[in-house]
């Protein structure tokens, strides 16, 4: 895999290259393009994309071939015990029966597997998020580890913002705050030192339920021990659960559903009249630097990848496009010197649409997660096709948290 990526960054080079040469060669005759150079120039865009997007599967692959269980650690803080008994003896039986389970449900457990197994039921309907089932199970760290980490890798916002894990899913009051307009003094000789609060405000963090919506096996395929299903699982669901997630976190309305970014954050820059699908170089200069300097040195860019090919056609002053492609493994694409990430649950280009995101989102967003990951294994109902479905819960919430450190780009209306 990294000789074929090092093989894509060198043909995006050479492609991007390729179109600048066509631009120049026209400005440097003040003409229009020729209807070859014309043709030339949609067909190397149109590969760009291609490999541009080819580039980003194989990152998002190689995230991805990492979430193995015998190396993933937990990075929660929370000691081996959590749910008592032996410790780490006592986890590893547990994941044992939960195994077992998974492939041949719980008749074939002992009786005492069964009854670890009954001791971690919980039921889903007593979380609300409108659930109607009963009956999941908490599932062992290894299954929840690979399911939360493809969740982030697929789960947009969930790789950049700051993430907090709580043990259980109870309303979370947390203190928000903009301190960045306040600043200290000089004090005289003898004088005493003055006051000025920090005005803190609050809000409160749920934890609504996120549902895989069900995932089916055939039976043949659970009874193959070389099926690694106890990766495959979780890394499916955590799939789906990250992709709705994205949404949320997105354009989420903050009612019944966590606050989305391009709902609730401040809009840095709205764009002229006419740029109802389109932004121009001094709207991303705006952007930038409506964000607090104390932000914007760790600022990245959020959108759709119909925004960043809007982008890529832009421009600085000196006619140097905003857009870098990668210059070399390990380092980052870039638009006006800022890293970009590129999240398909925002908004595309149109009237009124936020459709891009700038600033430090560690520093501005906030997710919450519940520790503790359900699955629900269903047989009945699909016996007839000699099927089982697995469905996956997690339960999560996000805000913005620092107002000052992501602003939005918004289309004009007309």
């Amino acid at each position: 895999m990294p000789a074929q990526l090092d093989r894509l960054i060198e043909e995006q080079n050479k492609t991007w290259q390729r179109m600048q040469d066509i631009q120049t060669l026209a400005e440097s005759e003040n003409r229009d393009w020729t209807a070859e150079e014309r043709a030339n120039w949609d067909a190397a865009e149109a590969r760009l994309t291609e490999v541009s997007s080819d580039i980003e599967r194989l990152n998002r692959m190689a995230t991805l071939d990492r979430i193995d269980r015998s190396q993933i650690i937990n990075t929660t803080g929370e000691p081996a015990d959590r749910r008592g008994g032996d410790g780490e003896e006592q986890a590893q039986r547990y994941a044992e029966a939960f195994s077992i389970y998974m492939r041949g449900g719980m008749d074939r457990l002992t009786s005492e597997q069964r009854n670890m197994m009954m001791d971690q039921q919980v039921d889903l309907r007593a979380m609300g998020g409108n659930t109607d089932v009963g009956g999941g199970f908490t599932v062992p760290d290894e299954f929840r580890n690979i399911m939360t980490e493809t969740m982030r890798a697929f789960g947009g916002v969930f790789g950049l913002a700051d993430v907090i894990t709580t043990t259980t899913g109870a309303d979370l009051n947390w203190p928000t705050n903009d301190d960045t307009s306040n600043e200290g003094e000089i004090l005289g000789e003898n004088t005493a030192a003055g006051e000025l609060d920090i005005q803190v405000g609050g809000k409160k963090l749920k934890a609504y339920t996120f549902s895989s919506k069900q995932v089916r096996l055939s039976l043949q395929l659970l009874q193959d021990s070389a099926f690694g299903l106890e990766s495959w699982v979780p890394k499916k669901l955590g799939e789906r659960i990250g992709r709705r997630a994205a949404r949320a976190w997105t354009t989420g309305t903050g009612v019944d559903q966590p606050e989305g970014i391009t709902t609730s954050a401040i809009v840095g820059k709205t764009g002229a009249n006419g740029q109802t699908t389109s932004i121009i170089y001094d709207d991303l200069v705006d952007i930038e630097h409506s964000v607090d300097v104390a932000y914007r040195a760790n600022g990245e860019y959020l959108m759709h990848d119909l925004m960043l090919k809007v982008i890529r056609k832009l421009k600085d002053g000196q006619s140097r496009p905003l857009w870098q492609p990668i210059p070399a493994p390990g380092f980052p694409a870039t638009i006006n010197g800022f890293k970009y990430n590129i999240d398909n649950s925002m908004p595309v280009p149109a009237a009124n649409a936020k459709s891009l995101a700038f600033g430090d989102f560690k520093a501005g967003y906030l997710i919450r997660q519940v520790l503790d990951v359900q699955t629900l294994r269903l047989v009945e109902r699909y016996a007839e096709y000699l099927q089982v479905a697995f469905l996956g819960f997690a339960r999560m919430d996000g805000m913005i948290n620092d107002s000052s450190a992501i602003r939005t780009y918004q289309h004009s209306a007309t």
